[in-house]
């Protein structure tokens, strides 16, 4: 009985022992499969954006010179004041300006007069003309039917009285035609006079704000018509309903600045977010900032934003829209080849080579060699080697990525690299 007992208990502690070394054995097979962090392949956009800061310009800004000298009798505008096109800003007086249309008008009538008289001059050289002619003609037609009835001296005579009335007759007609262009010359005269006169009345040429005021009621204000004087203006008018938002581009960036693209402008000073689209640039680098100047037209119709403020702005400068993105850790650089390695369903590691497009600060673009949904190890891939089973931990990373060039002024991308 007591062998039987013995017996009993070595038997169960054999099937103990190898059960215990069974386990051992699958418990060191687990231990030694390596764990790997993996991000899923994921459909997502990337953009690379370039910070600039900006400085926003009238559209237009105007020094409003009189076109006539003469002392300001009256001026209805102040610094700051709104205006519109065709509004009196100033009115002139020019004492001697009044004595020359007079002189102006009485000329124009002088001329009118000779006109008058050269008019009735032709019409007496016409009539004496007639007569003579007549006379003329009645003599050599007698001539001709009785040859020597009439003495050739008395042909002569008459013929040449003939001549002479004609020729006056030119002569009056003549002097009529100048007359006629002394008027009109004389009546261009006044118009420009009266042309002058208006010009004492100075008005806005365009809608604006009044940014300054450079003279007051008494003052003696020079006629701004020769370029070379450096005359005073009244007043300096700014057209301020539409603004130019004008931005340095650097060099580098310059490739990618086209009419018509669209950017992200930031008003601080307002708190105030907009779209602008680029309506012009110098074409031309500036040789000591090496930065190309670009133009925003940004509408101001409420005139909230005033010239001289800072906005800050966001140029896209190379956007992808609904592709593969992965993170930048998991592409590897072999040579000219990019790799990564792709965690398969069976969590065995395939060494695959993609082709990267853009990349962003976090994320890079994969045209080809990768689908959606697939596990790419991130970091550490030089430990792993094609065919291994791996033990893949899933790290949840961002779809889309949102990176700001290096030489950009500002930035005004948030936390999760989105435009605010």
């Amino acid at each position: 009985m007591r062998t039987r007992n013995f017996s009993l208990l070595l038997a169960t502690a054999t099937l103990l022992a190898t059960a215990s070394c069974k386990r051992g054995d699958s418990d060191a097979n687990a231990a030694e499969i390596p764990a790997a962090q993996v991000a899923t392949v994921q459909t997502g956009s990337i953009s690379h954006v370039l910070g600039m800061a900006g400085q926003f310009q009238p559209y237009q800004v105007i020094d409003v010179h009189p076109k006539v000298s003469g002392f300001i009798r009256h001026i209805y505008v102040d610094i700051g004041d709104k205006v519109h096109q065709g509004q009196t800003l100033a009115v002139l007086e020019v004492p001697e300006l009044r004595a020359q249309l007079e002189a102006s008008v009485a000329q124009v009538g002088q001329r009118k007069d000779e006109i008058v008289r050269a008019e009735h001059e032709v019409a007496r050289a016409e009539a004496d003309y007639s007569s003579v002619h007549a006379n003329n003609t009645r003599m050599q037609q007698a001539a001709k039917a009785q040859p020597g009835l009439i003495a050739q001296q008395e042909l002569d005579n008459t013929q040449a009285s003939d001549l002479s009335a004609a020729a006056q007759v030119d002569a009056a007609k003549a002097a009529l035609a100048a007359a006629r262009g002394a008027t009109l010359v004389a009546a261009a005269d006044s118009d420009r006079v009266k042309a002058i006169e208006g010009y004492t009345n100075v008005t806005a040429p365009l809608d604006g704000v009044i940014t300054w005021r450079y003279a007051d009621t008494g003052a003696l204000i020079q006629s701004g018509r020769d370029s070379n004087d450096q005359a005073l203006p009244i007043v300096k008018l700014a057209q301020v309903n539409v603004l130019r938002l004008r931005m340095p581009v650097p060099e580098d960036a310059v490739r990618y600045v086209k009419e018509g693209d669209t950017l992200q402008i930031r008003v601080d000073a307002l708190n105030r977010s907009l779209i602008g689209k680029i309506v012009r640039f110098t074409r031309n680098v500036n040789f000591e900032t090496r930065t190309m100047e670009t133009e925003v037209d940004v509408p101001n119709r409420d005139l909230s934003i005033d010239p001289g403020m800072y906005a800050n702005t966001q140029f896209q400068l190379a956007h992808v829209d609904n592709s593969l993105t992965i993170p930048v850790e998991a592409v590897i650089l072999k040579g000219k080849q990019s790799r990564v390695y792709v965690v398969d369903g069976d969590n065995h590691v395939d060494i695959r080579a993609v082709a990267v497009g853009i990349q962003g600060s976090k994320l890079a673009e994969i045209k080809s060699g990768l689908r959606a949904g697939e596990h790419v190890i991130v970091g550490g891939q030089e430990k792993y080697h094609q065919g291994e089973l791996v033990h893949p931990t899933v790290t949840p990373t961002p779809a889309s990525d949102v990176s700001t060039a290096q030489n950009s002024v500002v930035d005004m991308s948030d936390d999760e690299g989105g435009i605010q």
